[in-house]
């Protein structure tokens, strides 16, 4: 599939934050929910003046709740309207934006990059709390309070067994036509000096609900609740478990993500959009 820009127009990257909370997610939404797209879109056309709206393209599509300290996304404008604007669209557009999401950096992306398609890796971070007293008042919109202590061994040792190229098909909510197997590059909790528990869940990509998903499944390792071996049974089984609890949005965040070197985005982009089996499955392309 090709993704060649348009004559006439110029790929542009924005990187950006959002406080998830007041958000219906990332995606524009049918009956006119606030979304994050939504009004990024909005905004570029206001301080742009144009009667068209320009369609972002995003690496991580956030549920409603979810926050992002480093989401990437591109738009496509005309060569005259970039030209005309790029030196003041990042003003222009922080005047414009509501205070809750913030863009760092407009820049025109080098040939080939596609934000949702050359990602190699996306890095969420996601916190919870088992202190007996509770969410710090400052953090209770970003950190999920857990009501029973939390053993970070076992969630560890439990991870472990996850990590990999699997079928993650328990642990997400099927989308007709889409491939629940991923590569999770990375699955480890950190206890915070002040005494928040932080989970990195790193992946070549993600399906829909899979961090939280893997998150409440640790969870219910490290209160005791199930064994070790619980969540990799779960995984081998294939199918969704209805013990395992999807956890809360607003302890997620979209940290990072990875792109290759600028001469290996393309090839990047061409693998990324091939549906992916695992060896001795069924099925190919």
């Amino acid at each position: 599939m090709s993704d060649d820009v348009q004559d006439g127009f110029v790929r542009v990257r924005l990187d950006l934050s959002y406080d998830g909370r007041d958000f219906s997610g990332w995606a524009k939404q049918a009956h006119g929910q606030r979304t994050v797209q939504g009004g990024i879109e909005d905004a570029l056309r206001t301080v742009t003046r144009s009667k068209e709206t320009y369609e972002l393209t995003v690496a991580g599509r956030t549920d409603a709740g979810v926050h992002a300290r480093g989401q990437v996304a591109h738009v496509d404008l005309p060569v005259e309207l970039w030209e005309e604007h790029r030196d003041k669209l990042l003003r222009r557009l922080a005047g414009r934006l509501a205070h809750d999401v913030r863009i760092w950096s407009l820049t025109e992306a080098p040939g080939g990059f596609n934000a949702r398609f050359s990602a190699i890796w996306r890095r969420y971070a996601y916190r919870v709390t088992d202190d007996p007293g509770g969410v710090d008042p400052l953090l209770r919109g970003h950190v999920l309070r857990h009501d029973w202590a939390l053993d970070m061994d076992a969630m560890n040792e439990a991870a472990a067994a996850l990590v990999g190229e699997h079928d993650f098909a328990a642990y997400c909510k099927r989308r007709e036509g889409a491939t629940t197997i991923r590569t999770l590059q990375e699955l480890r909790w950190e206890r915070r000096p002040d005494g928040v528990l932080e989970a990195t869940v790193k992946a070549d990509a993600f399906c829909h609900n899979m961090v939280r998903s893997l998150v409440g499944a640790l969870l219910f390792v490290g209160d005791g609740h199930r064994p070790v071996d619980w969540p990799g049974k779960v995984l081998a089984a294939g199918v969704r478990d209805s013990a395992v609890h999807v956890v809360r949005p607003h302890g997620l965040t979209l940290e990072e993500v990875g792109y290759p070197a600028d001469e290996l985005l393309a090839a990047r982009n061409r693998e990324a959009r091939n549906k992916r089996s695992l060896p001795g499955s069924a099925g190919c392309c």
